[in-house]
C-alpha cells in the first residue's frame, strides 16, 4: 500500500470525551464550548466513534495512544507505561530491569492518601531534591539492587529498578490503589475515598516476582519514612504546600518493546510533536521523527510547526494536552474554555496555514476523561476526517451526539489510521 501521495495532520485532544454535566446545562465540554474552527473543519467532513483500546476497559494514555497509532496489543505483549517512560526520559534501561510510572502522592498522618498527584503543580527542585533524598537514603535488603528516581513534569515521576545479579519482574501488582495491572496493560478503575497505598504482590508464584515485589515494597515503606524526614517537606509545610509523601507505583514493564516502526507500517514519513514522557516514548519507540514546538501550551506554534511539517513529511501526529487535566480536577467549565483555547489557537492557527484541498485533518482523542468521574473511562470518543476530497455527512460539528451518527460508524482505535486512509484515498482516486 503506498502512501506516499497523503498528507495528513492527525490531532489527539487529550482525555477531551466526556458526558453531560449539570454545570453545563447538562451539555458535555465539547457540546457547550463555542468552536468556530473546529465546526468548519466538522463541516467539511465526515465524523464517527473510536473505543480507542476496548470495551469496558478504561486505559491509561500509554496504550491508549498506541492503539489510536494503531497498535494492538495482547496484554501479555505490552512492555507497560514504565518502560515507555523511561525510555521517553532517556533513562538507562535493559530488558530485566524494573521500570514503573510513579505520582508523588500526599498522605495524611494515617497514611491515607489525601492527593494522588500531591497538588499536580510542583516546583522542580523539589521534586528532584526528593528524588535525590530518596536514591542516596534507600536501603534494600536484597544485595546489589539501586534505584533511580525520575521526576518528570508536575507530579509525575518514573522509576527504574536494577538488580545486578537477576532480571526482575514485571509480574507484580500496582501500589497506586487507582488503577489495575491487567497483564501489564494499565486500566484505571472507579474509586471512592479513604484510598491506601496498596501492597505490591507477585502475580505468579515465580521467584522472580516474589522478589520483585518485595523490592517495590521496601522502596515504598522506606520512601514514606524519607519523605517525612526531608527538609524540603518542612518547608512546603511552611508555606502551606502539601507535602511529597510517597511515590505511587503502577504499569511496572521489564523489557524493551519489540515493534514495528511507525514508517514502515503505513509505507509513510510519519513524525509527531509531543511533549510528555510517555508520548516521547512512544515517539521512540516507534521510531518516528520529534518536531520542537514550544511548551505544552505553545499551541500556535504546535499549529505551524505542523502545517510546515506537510513539506517533508506525509503525516505528522500531534498530542494536545490540556482537557484531561480539567477532567481529572472535575472542572467541565474548565475543560470548555480549554477547549475554546485550542480551537482558537492551534485549529484556527492551522486552518489558516494548511491548504485543505492536499492536506487532511483527523481529530480524535486518546480516551474519555468525564468531569463527573475525575477519570479516564471506556465511553467511546468522537472522530472526525476532513479535507475537500472528503465525502461530507452532514456534520457540523465535532460532538459525542453528533459522532453517534456520523457515516464513520463506531471503530477501534487501532483502526483510525488505516480507516482515515481508506477515506482519503478512495475521494482522491
Amino acid at each position: 500500500m503506498d502512501n506516499s501521495d497523503v498528507h495528513l495532520i492527525y490531532v489527539l485532544l487529550d482525555g477531551v470525551g466526556d458526558l453531560p454535566h449539570p454545570d453545563l446545562d447538562g451539555k458535555t465540554p465539547l457540546e457547550a464550548a463555542k468552536t468556530p474552527s473546529l465546526d468548519k473543519i466538522a463541516s467539511n467532513g465526515s465524523i464517527g466513534e473510536v473505543i480507542s483500546v476496548g470495551k469496558g476497559i478504561a486505559p491509561e494514555s500509554d496504550i491508549a495512544v498506541f492503539n489510536m497509532l494503531g497498535y494492538k496489543f495482547n496484554h501479555e505483549d505490552y512492555a507497560g507505561r514504565g518502560v515507555i517512560e523511561a525510555i521517553g526520559i532517556g533513562i538507562d534501561f535493559k530488558d530485566g530491569d524494573l521500570a514503573l510510572r510513579g505520582n508523588f502522592s500526599t498522605l495524611d498522618n494515617q497514611e491515607t492518601i489525601i492527593d494522588r498527584r500531591a497538588g499536580r503543580h510542583i516546583q522542580k527542585e523539589d521534586a528532584e531534591g526528593i528524588a535525590n533524598e530518596i536514591e542516596k537514603k534507600i536501603e534494600f535488603s536484597i544485595p546489589n539492587t539501586h534505584v533511580v528516581v525520575s521526576p518528570t513534569i508536575g507530579h509525575r515521576v518514573t522509576v527504574r529498578i536494577r538488580n545486578e545479579d537477576s532480571k526482575l519482574s514485571s509480574r507484580i501488582t500496582n501500589t497506586d490503589p487507582a488503577y489495575s495491572n491487567i497483564g501489564g496493560m494499565g486500566v484505571a478503575k472507579t474509586v471512592g475515598d479513604n484510598l491506601k497505598i496498596e501492597k505490591c504482590s507477585p502475580l505468579d508464584d515465580k521467584q522472580d516476582s516474589e522478589m520483585t515485589a518485595k523490592i517495590v515494597n521496601e522502596f515504598s515503606k522506606q520512601v514514606i519514612d524519607i519523605c517525612k524526614n526531608s527538609n524540603i517537606n518542612q518547608k512546603r509545610t511552611e508555606k502551606g504546600e502539601k507535602n511529597l509523601s510517597c511515590i505511587l507505583l503502577r504499569d511496572a514493564g521489564n523489557k524493551y518493546p519489540d515493534v514495528i516502526p511507525i514508517n514502515e507500517k503505513y509505507k509513510m514519513n510519519f513524525s509527531c510533536i509531543v511533549d510528555m514522557p510517555v508520548e516521547l516514548g512512544i515517539s521512540e519507540v516507534l521510531e518516528m521523527k520529534a518536531f520542537e514546538a514550544g511548551g505544552l501550551t505553545d499551541y500556535e506554534e504546535k499549529a505551524r510547526v505542523a502545517a510546515k511539517s506537510m513539506e517533508t513529511q506525509n503525516a505528522i501526529y500531534v498530542h494536545l494536552k490540556g482537557p484531561d487535566e480539567f477532567g481529572h480536577d472535575g472542572d467541565a467549565i474548565g475543560k470548555m474554555k480549554n477547549i475554546e483555547e485550542i480551537d482558537q489557537r492551534f485549529f484556527k492557527t492551522l486552518l489558516e496555514n494548511i491548504d485543505s484541498s492536499k492536506v487532511a485533518i483527523v481529530i480524535s482523542a486518546d480516551h474519555s476523561t468525564p468531569c463527573i468521574n475525575k477519570g479516564h473511562s471506556d465511553d467511546p470518543v468522537p472522530v472526525l476526517v476532513s479535507g475537500d476530497f472528503i465525502k461530507k455527512d452532514g456534520t457540523t460539528r465535532m460532538t459525542e451526539i453528533q459522532a453517534k451518527n456520523g457515516s464513520i460508524g463506531l471503530i477501534q482505535g487501532a483502526q483510525v489510521i488505516e480507516k482515515s486512509l481508506e477515506l482519503i484515498k478512495s475521494q482522491k482516486e
